[in-house]
C-alpha cells in the first residue's frame, strides 16, 4: 500500500476526517488478535499504528502480519526508537520530538535508524511530534527525558508546530501522551490547525466519542485512539 501521505493530503482537502487506532505490542497478547482485528474492522478506523515508547515485546513483525492478513487499513509505525522498524508495515511516522530538547530523539534516532529503513519499502513521513503537558508524567516523558510543552502557552505550541513545518515536516502530531489525564487543549488543537497548512494529528487523554468529535471541530485531521480502545475493545459501540 503506497502514496499513503497523498491520500492523508487529499482527505485534509476534502475535510475528511480521519482515525487512526494505535496498538502497543507491549500490551497485546497474540491469542486474541483476531478478536481485536474484528473489532477494528467494525469501527470507524481509517488507519493502525503500531508502536510504544518502549516495546520490549519481540512480537512486532508477527503482530503486523496478523493484522495485515485480517485487515484492509493502512498499517503505520509509530515508533519510539529504531528497534521498532518493521519492513512489514506501509508506512512509518519519522518522529522528531521537536517540543524537547534532547537530541537523541531529535535527530540521534533517525540518523541510527537510516540503515534499517533503506533495507524496507516503507513509505516514510516525516512527523513533528509536539508533547503537551496533560496532568500526569507520560511514558513519552520518561522514556525521552523531556518535560511537555505547558498547555497553557499556546502561543509557544503554535510556534513550535510552525517551526516544524518550515523545517520540513510532512505531519505534526499534538500529543498528550499515554493515559494522560487531559487532552490536548481544545483551543490549541484550533490555534495550531488555523496557522499550518500541513495535516495535524491529535492524540492522547481522549476517552469517548465525543472527545473525538471535538478534536475534529476544532481543527484535527486525524486522530489517534489508543489506551481507551485498550481499556474496551468496543469503545466505539458503547460510547455515545
Amino acid at each position: 500500500m503506497k502514496n499513503l501521505y497523498s491520500q492523508i493530503l487529499q482527505s485534509k482537502l476534502e475535510n475528511e476526517k480521519l482515525l487512526a487506532i494505535l496498538l502497543d505490542p507491549d500490551k497485546i497478547n497474540l491469542k486474541n488478535v483476531e478478536t481485536l482485528i474484528e473489532k477494528i474492522n467494525q469501527s470507524p478506523a481509517t488507519h493502525i499504528f503500531i508502536g510504544g515508547s518502549l516495546v520490549e515485546s519481540n512480537i512486532l513483525d508477527e503482530l503486523i502480519i496478523k493484522v495485515k492478513q485480517n485487515c484492509n487499513l493502512p498499517v503505520v509505525l509509530f515508533p519510539g526508537n529504531p528497534s521498532q522498524i518493521s519492513g512489514q508495515a506501509d508506512g512509518i511516522l519519522f518522529l522528531s520530538l521537536i517540543s524537547g530538547r534532547n537530541p537523541d530523539f531529535l535527530i540521534e534516532h533517525q540518523v541510527q535508524a537510516v540503515p534499517i529503513l533503506k533495507k524496507t519499502q516503507l513509505e516514510i513521513i516525516s512527523t513533528g511530534y509536539i508533547l503537551i503537558e496533560s496532568g500526569t508524567k507520560t511514558a513519552v516523558e520518561r522514556v525521552s527525558k523531556t518535560k511537555p510543552l505547558d498547555r497553557n502557552n499556546i502561543e509557544y505550541v503554535v510556534q513550535t508546530a510552525q517551526a516544524g513545518e518550515l523545517l520540513g515536516n510532512k505531519l505534526i502530531y499534538l500529543e498528550a501522551g499515554s493515559g494522560a489525564k487531559q487532552a490536548v487543549p481544545l483551543e490549541m488543537i484550533q490555534k495550531v490547525a488555523q496557522n499550518i497548512k500541513i495535516p495535524l494529528l491529535v492524540g492522547g487523554g481522549i476517552v469517548d466519542l465525543l472527545g473525538i468529535q471535538k478534536a475534529y471541530d476544532s481543527g484535527a485531521d486525524l486522530v489517534v485512539i489508543g489506551t481507551a480502545f485498550e481499556n474496551n475493545i468496543d469503545f466505539f459501540n458503547s460510547n455515545a
